[in-house]
């Protein structure tokens, strides 16, 4: 099992930044990904940013320019900067990791954090 504690979401107005912080702990495959998905209301969700364990990082066309997603040398925490916030930022902001364990897959995400940023 892992777990998946999120942190840094709140009020933000437009044109600021923030960062958003998720600590995994638990069964942690050296092989895995993780990363940010949002879901505003009334939206499905959708993917932000991933990193792997070696570093790539994928970052959605909507934040790109805007984010930053980034690991600590233990790579158990995963950042995500964001700068220039847009109200059509809003929304619960989720952490996920996906385990890789040979063939099987193990995929998990956080409570979610909210992201208000007004104008």
């Amino acid at each position: 099992q892992v777990q998946l504690v999120e942190s840094g979401g709140g009020l933000v107005q437009a044109g600021g930044s923030l960062r958003l912080s998720c600590a995994a702990s638990g069964s942690i495959a050296s092989t895995n990904v993780m990363g940010w998905y949002r879901q505003a209301p009334g939206k499905q969700r959708e993917l932000v940013a991933t990193i792997t364990s070696g570093g790539i990082t994928n970052i959605a066309d909507s934040v790109k320019g805007r984010c930053t997603i980034s690991r600590d040398n233990a790579k158990t925490t995963v950042y995500l900067d964001l700068i220039s916030l847009k109200p059509e930022d809003t929304a619960v902001y989720y952490c996920n990791q996906v385990n890789s364990w040979g063939y099987s897959r193990q995929n998990y995400w956080g409570q979610g954090t909210q992201v208000t940023v007004f104008s």
